[in-house]
């Protein structure tokens, strides 16, 4: 990417900008948590908050520098791509580092058990040994579900309910458990692997507690009032059905009267939430302790949220864009085979396809200190189609903004001709709508500037 291109993005899971090397343990810190992610690009020479092009001051030596400090403070060795680059006369240190194959990387002063770092959203945070074990995982394309559990005879997996559920789908015989994976040959002996205890475990819970699904339907629009929840620890396939039950009874229909027949539809989208729960359970961390699945439902949205990191060095980017990589193979395998995954990698699309056919927002992606969550918003807005003459008028002007920085709040106030108060009032209903994107500190950040959402980077 262009160096033009990267002054236009804010700060996010693979950007950062330092005005200086003064703090050098923060940089190390970032470029081990970009190789043991999704990769990134670090600028120096950039104010922070301002995003103003201060330049580097003596950047040869500063160049030297920084590439002793990475030689000489993380493990394993890394070898990221570090160039001087020139912006109007100005020079920059611009760092380039990929998804590393030897991840986890480390600062040496801090050891593994500390200085293992990952990304998440515009900050580094330190991973817990559950992370760097699945980061070693990730690395080697090995599955935390396709290890063995030794320990424990096969007879600790409920089978008739396996057998059960891909009855009418495919024949179920003596080798199917192998055949999927949920017990492997161990030294002469068939044992369970963690997939298929997750699956059809008949004492789960007592090996992975947390691998269950929590639902709360909440009063307003966050958790102080509770009106309904439920705990679902049922085996995972038929978990799934059992949320899914439990979003419908919180969910309304309405009906369409056409010149022929009636038309039920329903309130929430139902086919995007069915599909966030599938990716939820598939694609989860059950490594990680503390915290089980959630589906949480207030007046004006549905989250859903999974623990575990988007996996393989994937961005939100790549998710929209259709690319896949699975978490948990036994897991992705059953659920395959039950037909209760329809096409890897298409799931985003037809979330954001559901929700278009229901006048809603493409549904929002974010990682939450180590956890993925997806909302769903309950507000139906105008599309793009139903704008009126002053909101394409807006959405010309920011358009027109894009390549120099997105548009602010008083600039388009002032090329509209309304006053800033209104402009904001257009604009949030703008964002609501999914139109735009906005991108500062606060909601009265006066830097705040503003983005055709086609365009926002995650």
């Amino acid at each position: 990417m262009k160096i033009e291109e990267l002054l236009t993005l804010p700060e996010g899971k693979t950007l950062e900008y330092k005005q200086d090397l003064s703090s050098p343990k923060n940089i190390l810190k970032t470029l081990t948590a970009f190789a043991n992610t999704a990769g990134g690009v670090l600028l120096v020479g950039i104010e922070d908050g301002s995003k103003a092009v201060l330049g580097v001051e003596n950047p040869l030596d500063e160049e030297e520098r920084l590439c002793n400090l990475i030689a000489d403070s993380l493990e394993p060795r890394l070898a990221p791509s570090v160039e001087l680059v020139n912006w109007k006369g100005t020079s920059l240190l611009m760092v380039e580092v990929y998804p590393s194959a030897l991840r986890p990387h480390w600062l040496k002063s801090q050891g593994i058990a500390n200085g293992v770092f990952v990304r998440v959203g515009s900050t580094n945070r330190q991973a817990d040994g559950p992370l760097t074990a699945e980061m070693r995982r990730s690395a080697l394309n090995l599955s935390y579900d396709e290890e063995l559990m030794p320990e424990i005879n096969p007879e600790a997996l409920d089978l008739r309910v396996a057998s059960g559920l891909f009855a009418g789908l495919r024949e179920w015989n003596e080798s199917m458990p192998e055949t999927l994976r949920l017990v492997l040959r161990n030294q002469g002996r068939l044992a369970p692997t963690v997939g298929g205890v997750l699956l059809f475990g008949i004492d789960r819970e007592r090996y992975f507690p947390d691998a269950w699904i929590q639902c709360g339907r909440f009063g307003g629009t966050d958790k102080a009032s509770i009106l309904d929840q439920q705990e679902i620890r049922n085996h995972l396939p038929l978990a799934l059905n059992d949320a899914i039950e439990f979003v419908k009874k919180h969910a309304s229909r309405s009906a369409e009267f056409g010149e022929l027949r009636r038309k039920d539809f329903w309130t929430v989208p139902l086919e995007a939430v069915r599909e966030a729960l599938t990716n939820a359970i598939v694609h989860a961390d059950y490594s990680q302790t503390g915290a089980p699945i959630r589906v949480s439902i207030f007046d004006d949205r549905i989250e859903i949220e999974n623990p575990g990191l988007l996996s393989g060095g994937m961005t939100l980017s790549d998710i929209r864009e259709g690319v896949s990589k699975l978490r948990n193979r036994v897991i992705g395998r059953v659920f395959k085979e039950l037909k209760l995954i329809e096409q890897w990698g298409s799931g985003f699309q037809r979330m954001s396809a559901s929700c278009r056919a229901s006048d809603l927002p493409e549904p929002k992606m974010e990682e939450v200190a180590f956890r993925f969550r997806i909302t769903f918003s309950l507000l139906r807005v105008a599309t793009r189609g139903q704008m009126g003459d002053m909101e394409k008028k807006i959405m010309e002007l920011i358009q027109a903004c894009e390549a120099d920085g997105g548009a602010s709040t008083q600039y388009l106030s002032q090329a509209v001709g309304i006053s800033t108060r209104s402009m904001r009032e257009r604009l949030a209903g703008m964002s609501k709508a999914g139109l735009i994107v906005a991108i500062g500190k606060s909601a009265y950040d006066p830097k705040k500037r503003y983005f055709s959402a086609k365009d926002a980077q995650s």
